[in-house]
C-alpha cells in the first residue's frame, strides 16, 4: 500500500472545515477548561480541543509545557465539554501516555519531521492505532521529507493520517513568522490529493493580524482544516502569546471564512477559455526565458574570455530597481515580481557558471 491508495475517511466524521483550536500549551487546569467553556459558549463549530502538553522550545531553561499532568486536563475538557482532543507527541514515551489519556488526534511537529529517526520512533509506538495522526511540514522546505514521515507512519500500518502547512524557516526578515512556501504544500496536495491538508496560520503568521487572511488563502486552494491557537488570557500565555486570540474572537473569524467548492460542473466552458488563455501566455514566457537564457550564455562567454567575474552587483541593483518600478506600475505584487526576478538571476548566473568550468 503506498500513500495514494489511502481513502482517509475519517475526516467526514467531522466538519467541513474541520477546525481544531485551543492554547499553545497547557498551563493550568484552569487555563484549560476556561478555554474549552468559552469555545463552547461562543458557538464556534470546533471539531477539537488542543493543547501543547510537551513544548519544544528553540533555547533550553524556558516553558517546556507542563508533561504527562496535561493530559488530565485534556480529559477533562472531553468529559465536561464533549470536544475531541489532540495534543503534538515527539518522542516514544509522549506517545505511549498519550495513547492512556486517549487522546483522539495526535500531530508530529515541524521539529521533529525534520529528523526521520524520530518519526520512525514515533511511528512504532503508534503502531496500528486507528486515531487520526496529522504531521506538520519540516522546519525547512523538504518536500521528500514530509512525505517521508507520512510513508513511516503508513509503513508502521497508521492509515489514518493527514498533513499539517505550518510554514517554513527563513533567515529573511518577512512579514511571516514562518514563510508558507505555499507552492511546496501545494505541490503536496497535487501529489496527494486523498490526504486531508491542514493549514497553521497560528504559526506561519506568528502574530494575531494576519491569521483570518492566511486561513482564508488555504480554503481558497481547496484545504479542508485549520488548527489555530486559542487562549482565554493569550495576552497572559506561557508561550506564543502573540499569536493566540480570545474564543470570541476565534469564532467570529471562523464563522467569516469561506469554504470553495472544488466541483467547476456548469463552469467548464467559462473555465475552459480562461485556462487556453493561460497556456497560451505561459508557452510564450517559456520562449522568452529561453530567449533571455541564451543572451546570458553570450554574456557568460564574454566575461570568460575577459576574466570577468559573474556576479556585477551595480547591475543586479539596476534589474532590481527597475522590476520594482515596474511592479508598482503594473499594480502587481512587488514582492512577487521580486522573486520571479531573483528566480530568473539565479538562473542565468548558473548558465554563466557552467560556461565559466566548462560544464
Amino acid at each position: 500500500m503506498n500513500l495514494n491508495d489511502l481513502k482517509n475517511d475519517w475526516i467526514q466524521d467531522f466538519a467541513n472545515p474541520m477546525i481544531i483550536a485551543g492554547p499553545c500549551s497547557a498551563e493550568s487546569e484552569s487555563q484549560m477548561l476556561e478555554t474549552a467553556k468559552r469555545l463552547k459558549e461562543s458557538g464556534a463549530e470546533i471539531s477539537a480541543f488542543r493543547a501543547g502538553i510537551w513544548k519544544p522550545r528553540t533555547k533550553p531553561n524556558g516553558f517546556e509545557g507542563v508533561g504527562v499532568i496535561g493530559l488530565n486536563w485534556l480529559k477533562k475538557v472531553k468529559e465536561e465539554f464533549g470536544f475531541k482532543t489532540a495534543t503534538e507527541v515527539a518522542n516514544a514515551h509522549h506517545v505511549f501516555a498519550a495513547l492512556e489519556a486517549d487522546v483522539d488526534i495526535l500531530w508530529i511537529g515541524a521539529r521533529s519531521t525534520v529528523n526521520p529517526f524520530t518519526v520512525q520512533e514515533i511511528a512504532q509506538a503508534l503502531r496500528g492505532t486507528n486515531k487520526p495522526v496529522l504531521v506538520k511540514n519540516p522546519v525547512n522546505p523538504d518536500l521528500a521529507l514530509w512525505i517521508g514521515a507520512l510513508e513511516r507512519l503508513l509503513g508502521q500500518g497508521v492509515e489514518n493520517i493527514g498533513a499539517i502547512h505550518r510554514g517554513f524557516s527563513t533567515y529573511q526578515k518577512t512579514k511571516y513568522r514562518n514563510i508558507p512556501n505555499w507552492q511546496i504544500a501545494l505541490d503536496f496536495k497535487n501529489q496527494f490529493p486523498n490526504i486531508p491538508l491542514f493549514i497553521d496560520p497560528s504559526h506561519i503568521c506568528g502574530n494575531r493580524t494576519g491569521l483570518a487572511g492566511v486561513a482564508q488563502e488555504a480554503f481558497n486552494v481547496g484545504y479542508q482544516g485549520a488548527i489555530i491557537e486559542s487562549h482565554c488570557d493569550p495576552d497572559n500565555a506561557w508561550s506564543d502569546a502573540s499569536q493566540q486570540i480570545t474564543p470570541e474572537v476565534l469564532a467570529e473569524m471562523i464563522s467569516n471564512l469561506q469554504v470553495r467548492n472544488s466541483d467547476i460542473s456548469g463552469y467548464e466552458d467559462e473555465m475552459g477559455k480562461h485556462r487556453t488563455l493561460i497556456s497560451d501566455m505561459d508557452f510564450q514566457l517559456i520562449e522568452l526565458l529561453s530567449q533571455r537564457m541564451k543572451i546570458s550564455e553570450k554574456i557568460g562567454t564574454l566575461k570568460k574570455e575577459n576574466n570577468i567575474a559573474i556576479f556585477q552587483p551595480e547591475r543586479w541593483k539596476v534589474i532590481t530597481e527597475y522590476a520594482t518600478q515596474k511592479a508598482f506600475e503594473t499594480g502587481m505584487s512587488q514582492e512577487f515580481i521580486e522573486k520571479v526576478f531573483k528566480a530568473i538571476h539565479e538562473e542565468s548566473i548558473e548558465v554563466q557558471n557552467n560556461i565559466m568550468i566548462d560544464r
